[in-house]
């Protein structure tokens, strides 16, 4: 969406897109209006007099007080802008402007109380009148523990708050984990060597070293050495929100993995570095366009799976089981869980354990037919 004007854009139908500040939320942030026409003239017109029209009251920033949570929170989140990644500076503004404003902002720093807190986390698990569903206890966590490091920051600054928020315990329910079955995977696969594309091959790649579907998106062929064997993982693509007051609403960052651990190189099996120098020779530039300018955004990636999925007749599971059905299988396969867990970019082991290994029933069934011979062995004691 070229920019032409100030918030005024073409969108990719061809249509002008023009944007005004209609008003501002209790928290201060812009609420913005829009007008379309077929020419940058016409929607520039539209654009003026809407914004005209506007009550000038309604653009006044209500301006936190001093001692607010409001003010201590967003103080909080800019003071830590320079030292933080991009997207860890959405997650927090999210945490911030969607959920602990609009409970807890106008509220003394130094009044928020313990059970302030927990009607608080009560509210989030509930639904309100801008959330249909409740969010999940993740979510909350994650919230609960931006609010900490914001009450201590008021501590340190001066400020005197009646608790540090530990005395709220969020109880984390693990999410549902789905893996493909091995005749599941089999129809997959099936499809993605009779069907080639370079998007087809990305799924293909992350089935068989269990990369992210951001660090698939942002990978060059560049990063991958046939002769070494090994595909270089040290970048990942999101689309992250824009808070600028003009531009698009998201935009597209290319930048390093979320950790150290998850810069790594991983070694490709034999048969898919066969697959690739029969299929895929000579190609530059990003792997799942072989472009040096044009990509593959993650949800345009995950929207040609479902895609995929449908066409198959499989029932429908998320990119990111592509990851879990990995570690799986390298786990039914006896791979070690110290290489696979450096493979899969964990910090320790216990992660990989914990979050990504599902053993099948059959395997099992497997490990528990090892108790037999014990069994007969003890049974033949006098």
């Amino acid at each position: 969406m070229p920019q032409k004007g100030k918030n005024i854009y073409q969108r990719k139908d061809g249509r002008w897109e023009g944007r005004y500040i209609k008003g501002r939320t209790e928290a201060g942030k812009a609420v913005y209006g829009y007008v379309y026409a077929h020419t940058y003239e016409e929607v520039t017109k539209k654009r003026d007099e809407a914004a005209d029209g506007v009550d000038p009251e309604k653009l006044k920033k209500n301006v936190p007080k001093k001692d607010s949570a409001e003010a201590v929170a967003i103080e909080w989140l800019y003071s830590l802008k320079p030292q933080i990644k991009q997207s860890t500076f959405c997650k927090y503004h999210t945490s911030i402007y969607c959920y602990i404003i609009p409970e807890l902002g106008q509220k003394d720093i130094n009044d928020i109380s313990v059970m302030d807190l927990q009607n608080f986390c009560n509210n989030l698990f509930s639904t309100t009148n801008t959330r249909s569903k409740p969010l999940s206890s993740k979510t909350v966590s994650d919230t609960m523990s931006v609010m900490r490091r914001i009450l201590h920051y008021a501590y340190i600054h001066g400020y005197q708050p009646a608790c540090n928020g530990r005395e709220i315990v969020i109880r984390k329910t693990a999410p549902d984990i789905v893996v493909l079955s091995a005749s599941d995977q089999r129809i997959l696969c099936k499809y993605l060597f009779e069907h080639k594309s370079h998007r087809n091959l990305g799924i293909l790649i992350c089935l068989f070293t269990g990369i992210r579907v951001g660090e698939l998106c942002a990978l060059k062929w560049e990063d991958v050495s046939l002769e070494k064997k090994n595909v270089y993982v040290h970048k990942t693509m999101q689309r992250l929100s824009n808070y600028a007051t003009d531009g698009p609403r998201s935009y597209i960052e290319i930048s390093t993995p979320k950790s150290k651990c998850s810069f790594r190189k991983i070694p490709l099996p034999d048969a898919l570095i066969d697959y690739i120098q029969e299929n895929y020779p000579d190609q530059h530039g990003y792997v799942l366009t072989s472009s040096e300018d044009k990509y593959l955004e993650p949800r345009t990636m995950q929207k040609h799976f479902r895609l995929i999925q449908q066409k198959c007749g499989l029932d429908p599971v998320k990119f990111h089981s592509l990851r879990h059905t990995f570690a799986t299988r390298c786990v039914e396969l006896d791979f070690d869980i110290k290489s696979l867990s450096e493979i899969l970019g964990h910090a320790t082991v216990n992660i990989t354990l914990n979050r990504y290994v599902h053993p099948s029933m059959e395997l099992k069934q497997q490990n528990m037919q090892k108790m037999s011979a014990l069994m007969k062995d003890l049974s033949k004691i006098p």
